[in-house]
């Protein structure tokens, strides 16, 4: 074997955000290294320069480590095996593609755009199934290439695939699966530009970095036998491979943006949390072999296994990402809610006013049970922060009557005799006004839910009374009557 401990590796490319594709890649890769005790490594392949974007890495790091994916080696940790931009190992990509044309496995094309078109065109024409390079400079004497080489002469190196080759990979999610090598085209391997394509650079560092298991998306199979063919002549062990389902919209089509946010960016800034991000997308293709679906990090590295791994797509349900938030949300102790409101309410611009720790663990409390994502302690409850400006008007021609307005100012006076307010005293309060009105409970209760929140619906309205306290209560009640006109 390459190594005894598993290696994997994550290896984006920095043309962006992080895809939820990518974090699914690498979340499996994680938790394959950690279930079996191996490194999990992060090395950024940004050879394609034209694709390129400035501050990429920075992002895919912080998206990484934001879902607690940590990385032992990599760009900003090192390793041994460094360095881990692929741009900073450009040597060894010519030094080994040298060595492939010395021993007649790659060669020289000198062939100009204007002639590889032309070659595209006429095969299309002659209906062949895929474009494929002719070889032509394949067949140039040493004097033609050594003169090409001297004059400057644009080129790029281009893989010899010797034809009717079986080539077989024995993919551990996909079981066996062979190609031929009739099919399979002179692979570009130095571009003119001098950069490696992702196929050279990609089965060095792997084979260099002693990568074990490569897993990744299932767009890459068909890449893989150009792959297998370049460690077979190299002469190099060959890792084992898995390649991943593709994530599907609902529809069944390809998971894109053009249908929803891609980015785990996006959903971060959407307030999802990440032990539900990271939950949700362990399940885009992978099961434990029953019907649990709520994970923490910890469970999923004890169970997970490639083997479980399924074939077919996976469906991306914004649903279940949703329900899993809510999940995750209410797992967590107050304490721990406390700190993710309090940087809600620091970047929230509707929250004006300083709040104590206390305070906000009583709106905790009360709501814990009625959101989903912590940015709805404000969104759903905003009266606990501030006064209501209007009120529902649905609640208002149900509940809001002539007789309203006097009935409230009763409850007013007996709100303001209350020595020590608590639920009990503005509950018993409340009652005894009813009964001395000789109205029933709901003719004050819906109306003063209104008054202090400006909402039909909510946690119990003794519950907000006690948090927003007895002189907020009152003037809440007072600014309605003056501000309500039937």
């Amino acid at each position: 074997m390459i190594n005894k401990e598993p290696r994997v590796r994550f290896a984006p490319s920095p043309t962006g955000y992080l895809h939820v594709g990518g974090l699914r890649t690498a979340l499996y890769n994680y938790l394959f290294a950690k279930h079996n005790n191996g490194k999990f490594i992060l090395r950024i392949e940004d050879t394609d320069r034209n694709r390129y974007v400035e501050g990429a890495v920075e992002n895919l790091i912080a998206s990484l480590k934001w879902c607690g994916l940590e990385y032992e080696e990599g760009p900003d940790v090192g390793g041994a095996f460094g360095p881990y931009m692929q741009s900073q190992r450009l040597d060894l990509y010519k030094k080994y593609s040298e060595e492939l044309i010395k021993n007649g496995l790659a060669y020289y094309c000198f062939c100009t755009p204007e002639r590889l078109e032309a070659l595209r065109e006429e095969q299309q024409k002659q209906k062949l199934p895929q474009a494929k390079y002719d070889k032509h400079c394949l067949h140039l004497s040493k004097e033609e290439i050594e003169n090409n080489l001297s004059k400057g002469v644009s080129k790029v190196i281009r893989l010899n695939v010797q034809s009717d080759q079986k080539i077989i990979i024995d993919d551990i999610i996909r079981g066996r699966v062979e190609f031929n090598s009739s099919n399979v085209d002179d692979q570009v391997l130095i571009k003119s530009d001098g950069y490696p394509t992702y196929h050279l650079a990609n089965v060095v560092d792997d084979h260099l970095m002693q990568i074990t298991h490569v897993v990744r998306g299932e767009e890459w199979l068909s890449s893989t036998p150009k792959h297998i063919l370049l460690y077979e002549y190299f002469g190099w062990e060959k890792p084992y491979f898995a390649h991943l389902p593709l994530l599907l919209n609902p529809d069944r089509s390809k998971l894109s943006k053009r249908q929803g946010d891609v980015a785990v960016e996006d959903y971060r800034a959407k307030g999802y949390l990440k032990e539900a991000l990271v939950n949700f997308v362990a399940l885009l293709g992978w099961n434990a072999g029953d019907d649990k679906e709520f994970y923490n990090m910890n469970e999923l590295i004890e169970r997970f296994s490639l083997e479980r791994v399924n074939k077919s797509g996976a469906v991306f349900d914004l649903e279940k990402l949703s329900w899993l938030n809510a999940e995750h949300l209410r797992k967590k102790t107050d304490e721990e809610i406390l700190n993710l409101l309090k940087v809600e309410i620091n970047h929230s611009s509707s929250v004006i006013h300083q709040y104590s720790d206390d305070y906000l663990l009583k709106v905790i409390a009360v709501m814990k049970e009625r959101v989903s994502f912590v940015k709805e302690y404000l969104t759903k409850s905003p009266y606990f922060f501030e006064a209501p400006q209007e009120y529902d008007k649905a609640s208002l021609e149900k509940n809001w009557k002539t007789e309203t307005p006097p009935q409230l100012e009763k409850l007013n006076e007996a709100f303001s005799r209350i020595a020590s307010p608590s639920k009990e005293e503005f509950e018993k309060a409340l009652t005894e006004t009813a009964e001395e009105l000789n109205i029933g409970k709901g003719k004050l209760i819906h109306p003063l839910r209104l008054a202090v929140s400006g909402m039909s619906a909510g946690p119990g309205v003794f519950d907000i009374l006690v948090i927003i306290g007895k002189d907020e209560t009152i003037k809440r009640i007072n600014t309605s009557l003056s501000k309500i006109k039937l």
